[in-house]
């Protein structure tokens, strides 16, 4: 094969111009691209050298044979110098390391005050989503405001909610950073928030059954499988979806459902176990569903819990506008119209917090008796008893 030179490369016509030993030019124009051929363990693999003319002959030879030195010591040319690549930037890393990396250590250190490690909130979600593919890569000293108002302009109105948490998380990544001794400044995220601009957001609050049509959608849940028996469960209890999905049969005990505080609503460390009273109604409900075996009182399939997406679902199938958390609406507004227990039972019932830390380091019962009550006349308000018969389907 005849080798190239610089002249006859600016007067060959586009195409590949081979140089022996592996190496080509890839002309278009007046531009081009070096590739290095080679073949290693039989496999055939090609490997760019840089652009023409900002590379030139001569260089591109030079380039060619410091690689295939590696390649006769039985190396990948390609994949040392990825590993090269890759050590330049973890050094580089070391002291600027990119949005999404430092992102990931401050969770990682996070992780003990967070639910489920971070995942039951999905605290990393708004931001994996809406701002690590445009400017996760970058470095954290380069990260200016405009960047991240060009990430969240897109949601800052219409999933005001959403944008408000990758902004809140975005800003606890940069203070962290700066206690870490990276070049980023917590103001960037104020910066960029103002640059935003104020969002007037109405929350819409969660579709609710209204009260008078629970003993119906109820009686609509019977015989209709797990996930209805899940959200009849709710109904009963009022805990909220994640504490009674992932319900097991050792929680039971004379009469009280004791929930994990795990599943209960809040940061680890500052909730506790909830003790919820079981109606008749409930006892029925749980002894059914004992009777059919597994871990989970409520079981999908391959004996997991059903999900939470299955009970939207389930309430969207049957026709009910209502959501699964509006059950625990449907009890306060009630109580409110019927005067069926006072506020603090009622909140109590909700596991809501009563009171400051003050008020609770004295009032230390949690009314369960009390809330007893009530449950009972709402469960057969729910039921429509007037017996204790209650009928029990899977």
């Amino acid at each position: 094969m005849k080798k190239l030179t610089a002249i006859s490369i600016k007067k060959a016509s586009d195409g590949k111009l081979g140089d022996g030993g592996g190496l080509e030019l890839r002309k278009k124009g007046d531009a081009g691209r070096w590739v290095w051929r080679y073949s290693i363990t039989g496999r055939r693999r090609e490997m760019g050298l840089g652009t023409y003319p900002e590379v030139s002959l001569g260089e591109a030879r030079k380039i060619r044979d410091k690689w295939a030195l590696l390649l006769a010591q039985g190396k990948d040319p390609i994949s040392e110098r990825q590993a090269d690549q890759d050590a330049i930037r973890r050094e580089f890393e070391k002291n600027d390391p990119t949005l999404e990396a430092l992102t990931s250590d401050v969770l990682n250190a996070r992780k003990a005050s967070l639910k489920g490690d971070g995942k039951a909130g999905r605290w990393i979600s708004p931001l994996e989503r809406h701002v690590f593919p445009k400017i996760g890569h970058k470095a954290i000293s380069t990260i200016h405001q405009s960047d991240i108002r060009t990430a969240l302009a897109p949601i800052w109105k219409s999933k005001h909610p959403t944008a408000t948490k990758a902004i809140n998380r975005l800003r606890i990544v940069f203070r962290q950073g700066k206690l870490m001794g990276y070049d980023c400044d917590p103001f960037t995220i104020d910066a960029a928030k103002h640059m935003l601009g104020d969002v007037i957001h109405n929350a819409d609050p969660i579709p609710a059954t209204p009260w008078q049509d629970i003993p119906d959608l109820y009686a609509r849940l019977e015989n209709t499988g797990q996930v209805a028996q899940c959200l009849r469960f709710m109904i009963l209890t009022l805990v909220r979806a994640s504490g009674c999905r992932g319900a097991t049969y050792d929680e039971f005990n004379d009469g009280i459902w004791t929930v994990p505080a795990v599943r209960m609503k809040g940061r680890p460390g500052k909730v506790s176990d909830f003790r919820v009273p079981l109606t008749d109604q409930t006892q029925q409900l749980v002894d059914h569903q004992r009777a059919l075996g597994g871990t989970y009182l409520f079981s999908a399939q391959r004996g997991r819990p059903v999900s939470d997406n299955s009970l939207s679902k389930h309430m969207r199938e049957i026709g009910e506008a209502g959501r699964p958390h509006g059950f625990r609406t449907s009890f306060r507004t009630w109580v409110q119209d019927t005067d069926a227990c006072s506020w603090e039972v009622s909140e109590t019932v909700l596991a809501h917090t009563i009171g400051n830390k003050v008020e609770r380091s004295y009032a230390r019962s949690d009314l369960l008796e009390r809330r007893r009550i009530v449950m009972q006349k709402w469960a057969d308000f729910v039921t429509g008893a007037s017996s204790n018969v209650v009928k029990i389907h899977g």
